[in-house]
């Protein structure tokens, strides 16, 4: 363990209470991090651990970008195919040009079931569409497919849920699986990624966090009444850090995908803000030289924070994963700093 991070971290672990589990290895080094803190389980006080599997939230767009791009690489699709081509559903209010491309890169101009430009408590969304509805793709369709676009195509980066439900629907019509199934095949057993997977919260396997959402009081609750009971194209799976480790090698080693394809994942397709920008389900950030910093997904829900990179100069890999809110970009922040100096 390298004991300059290991103190970083504790440092910020006890101003921030950050309950979850925090992995920083790299190739040369090996692990130079692996701690858990807080509890997996409040009520019967059982702790996180290595092994613990803590959902990601939108942490897993990535893997629907990849999943889109297999079926690219067999030639089933292009990033030029087109949205009202494709799928069968009606979005009468839907412009014809939407590709596939701008559903990748959040510059389709659709409409989104959770708009951050809207709304701020992502558990609002569950009042008049109750959470235990949503188990499949097609679920979410109500939500946004009759309302009008937002933005013209290709106009301007917008971060959009909806965008991703519909690769998912995508993926499925194309592969003939469930979207989740088709993760599983093609990805986590791919690598080897044993303990993830897209669970039911009202059907968790063992070892897994339950997210918890904090009241100023002092009080808590579980996220089972704040999230949709099973995760999508969208966000929603759930990993552990050490199988987050094994997608990132995977990746650039290109087991998922060729090095052509694998190359357009990780382009910037779209600016967002300063050295800031998105390729195709993953935010690159550039260093002033221009270089890439860092490859990074994140995911925030109600009782869910998550956040991963992947330094491509060094290649450090680092996973946050927190059954909590919030916590997972202080210790992000902390490691990247220290990082500089190693």
């Amino acid at each position: 363990m390298d004991t300059k991070l290991h103190n970083i971290i504790m440092d910020i672990q006890q101003k921030v209470d950050f309950s979850g589990t925090v992995l920083v290895e790299n190739r040369e080094k090996g692990v130079l991090v692996n701690q858990s803190f807080g509890y997996a389980n409040r009520s019967e006080q059982i702790k996180n651990q290595a092994k613990t599997r803590f959902g990601i939230a939108s942490g897993c767009k990535i893997f629907t970008a990849i999943a889109i791009c297999q079926l690219i690489e067999q030639g089933k699709l292009s990033f030029d195919t087109k949205l009202h081509e494709y799928l069968n559903h009606h979005f009468d209010y839907f412009d014809q040009d939407i590709t596939i491309h701008h559903l990748l890169t959040h510059t389709s101009g659709i409409p989104d079931y959770f708009d951050e430009e809207e709304m701020e408590d992502f558990e609002e969304l569950w009042v008049e569409n109750p959470m235990y509805h949503l188990r499949t793709l097609s679920d979410f369709l109500p939500l946004f497919q009759n309302r009008p676009m937002k933005y013209k195509v290709g106009d301007r980066f917008h971060y959009n849920n909806a965008g991703y439900i519909l690769l998912g629907l995508i993926v499925e019509q194309t592969s003939g699986l469930v979207f989740s199934d088709y993760i599983q095949q093609y990805i986590f057993d791919r690598v080897k990624m044993t303990e993830s997977g897209y669970f039911s919260l009202d059907a968790l396997p063992s070892n897994t966090a339950l997210g918890y959402i904090d009241n100023p009081d002092g009080t808590w609750k579980t996220n089972i009444y704040s999230l949709p009971v099973k995760g999508g194209s969208d966000g929603g799976a759930f990993v552990t850090v050490g199988d987050m480790a094994k997608f990132w090698r995977a990746l650039m080693n290109f087991e998922l995908l060729n090095e052509d394809l694998t190359q357009q994942l990780l382009t910037v397709h779209v600016e967002t803000s300063g050295n800031n920008g998105y390729g195709h389900g993953v935010w690159i950030k550039k260093n002033s030289k221009p270089s890439i910093l860092k490859y990074h997904v994140m995911g925030y829900d109600p009782g869910v924070c998550f956040h991963s990179a992947y330094y491509p100069e060094s290649s450090f890999k680092v996973v946050i994963c927190s059954n909590k809110s919030n916590g997972a970009i202080d210790i992000m922040k902390g490691i990247e700093e220290a990082l500089i100096s190693i």
